[in-house]
């Protein structure tokens, strides 16, 4: 699969409003265990990049480097989005398969 299946994957999770974007609601997200899997852009900032890993690494929640900001804003119908985490389980667990595979 490409990165296209994955994209279209995330669009739907984000029409089934299982998707929260933003740093500091992911970062919630992943405190109260809210978040399944976190995408992080490629072209985020080391500062960004380092504190979504730490939190990611230190709770448990898997974690994916996938695009630029641009590619993940557009597969959710928004501006650019740097961090974006699936609070679903179903979406979390196909979305995870499919980038494994990639």
């Amino acid at each position: 699969m490409t990165n296209s299946a994955i994209l279209q994957l995330l669009g739907l999770a984000a029409r089934a409003r299982k998707v929260v974007s933003g740093e500091e609601l992911v970062v919630k997200e992943v405190r109260t265990g809210g978040a399944k899997l976190v995408l992080l852009a490629g072209d985020a900032s080391a500062n960004t990049a380092k504190k979504i890993k730490d939190k990611c690494t230190y709770y448990n929640v898997e974690f994916y480097v996938l695009g630029d900001r641009y590619d993940l804003g557009h597969a959710t119908g928004k501006e650019a989005r740097v961090v974006l985490a699936i609070t679903d389980r179903g979406f979390a667990k196909k979305m995870s398969s499919l980038l494994n595979e990639n």
